[in-house]
């Protein structure tokens, strides 16, 4: 097969073009050509030359060396990076991460040899289209089969992120993992424990992008690096549910995680959302099934330091622990103070994604009605009809503030403005006309006195 050179940017042609003058050769590499034969648009084009580290930034003066000891520069052209790579092969891996030294090489056949799976270990010659895949990578394209390179223990072990792009690919590009690979991940899993916080988060934000993100939560289960990861996950596999449910707490979370709609982070919040049910399940001789009283709450409590743990910024965590906190809500038709407080309680904010939450966790019941979907999208015409009315729904909105509560009542700063201002809003939530300066002020004055009455 001929690779379609007529899809390869310019940039990367006249990059191989300037090697080639130099009497240098080039291959066009990586994920860009996997994704390409699988007729998907390539997001970066990497090329491999058998120019070394110091003739490259002689070729490219205003090359960014951004890994100059392993042989890689960064061109950077209109806007977009490329990265350049000399040939070469590796040797120990004792961090589980980087190549403890590198040798470069003159043969592309070699420096495929390093890399992790097949299908990322092919080149392609920019002149001729030719394809050179010395590991069969083509054929594993075609049969859909994610394979190492070589002995796949040898490869896991090298680095420890590799397992977890293994599981990242089966869902990103929907292909199946070879036998031999997969029984090799379970093995090697002390090397992925010395996997930084940091990678193992953007793995995960790159695998919500795939259109089933539980085909890679499932591999990461089965072969036990979701217990290395995030064993508070694995609290609800197998674990029954009730009436209202077809799966268990594990099944559940993948179905509401693959019908939530998004970017990442709220896919994260879908994938943890529930993660509070094992610790709150309890049997009720009432209704002879299962609660999960405060499982909202306890998930939220959850979610944090797993966040944490995971190094997601302050907005990302606050964004995640707060769906999962809030996620639990059923319209029966609330009174309009009703949906004024929810709104109040989980931020304006945050309420196009506790929609997508609610109705992917709807549709991941496995017992779906009609009726629950209706009840969503008749809470979203009264919140509108709220909103459109314009009442108060923080301390921001009143008609009144701290200065001139001091001014009107005679109180000095400190608790006293916060907590009246609180009960303000409270009243306005009740009644939106209200929301007048000497009414409000009428409900300050009754509001401290009470305060100050002893007792």
């Amino acid at each position: 097969m001929v690779f379609d050179l007529s899809i390869v940017p310019p940039d990367v042609t006249q990059i191989c073009e300037r090697l080639r003058e130099r009497g240098k050769r080039a291959w066009i590499v990586g994920g860009c050509v996997r994704d390409a034969l699988l007729g998907k648009g390539a997001a970066d084009w990497d090329v491999a030359t058998d120019a070394r580290p110091e003739e490259l930034m002689r070729s490219f003066p205003k090359a960014i060396p951004t890994g100059l000891q392993h042989g890689t520069v960064t061109i950077v052209s209109k806007g977009h990076h490329y990265e350049v790579t000399s040939l070469r092969g590796e040797t120990t891996y004792t961090d589980g991460r980087r190549p403890d030294a590198v040798h470069f090489v003159d043969d592309i056949t070699a420096d495929l040899a390093r890399r992790d799976f097949t299908m990322n270990a092919i080149a392609v010659d920019p002149w001729s289209g030719e394809l050179i895949d010395p590991f069969g990578g083509r054929a594993d394209l075609d049969a859909r089969v994610l394979r190492a390179v070589g002995d796949p223990l040898e490869r896991f072990a090298e680095d420890g992120l590799r397992v977890l792009r293994a599981a990242r690919f089966v869902a990103t590009l929907e292909v199946e993992l070879d036998a031999k690979t997969l029984s090799a991940i379970s093995p090697t899993l002390d090397t992925y424990r010395k996997v930084s916080s940091e990678r193992i988060r953007d793995e995960w934000v790159k695998t919500m992008k795939a259109r089933k993100p539980s085909r890679a939560f499932e591999i990461m289960r089965e072969t036990g690096i979701l217990g290395v990861t995030c064993p508070e996950l694995l609290e609800g596999v197998d674990m029954e549910q009730n009436k209202w449910h077809a799966f268990t707490v594990w099944r559940h979370a993948m179905e509401c995680l693959d019908a939530c709609s998004g970017d990442p982070i709220l896919r994260i919040a879908a994938l943890l959302h529930d993660v509070g049910k094992p610790r709150t399940r309890a049997f009720s001789d009432k209704t002879q099934d299962y609660t999960f009283y405060d499982h909202d709450k306890v998930g939220a409590e959850i979610a944090d330091p797993i966040c944490t743990r995971l190094r997601f910024s302050n907005d990302e965590r606050a964004r995640i622990v707060s769906l999962v906190r809030h996620h639990l809500f059923h319209y029966d038709g609330w009174s309009d103070a009703a949906v004024r407080r929810w709104i109040k309680r989980v931020g304006v904010e945050r309420l196009d994604d506790l929609y997508a939450l609610n109705r992917a966790d709807v549709a991941g019941k496995g017992k779906t009605k009609d009726e629950d979907f209706e009840a969503l999208e008749a809470l979203k015409l009264h919140v509108a009809r709220v909103l459109e009315a314009g009442a108060a729904l923080t301390t921001r909105d009143l008609a009144v503030d701290g200065r001139v509560l001091m001014q009107e009542l005679g109180l000095a700063p400190g608790r006293i403005i916060g907590e009246t201002l609180t009960a303000l809003l409270e009243v306005v939530l009740s009644d939106p006309a209200a929301n007048e300066r000497q009414v409000l002020l009428e409900h300050a004055r009754r509001i401290v006195a009470e305060r100050a009455q002893p007792g």
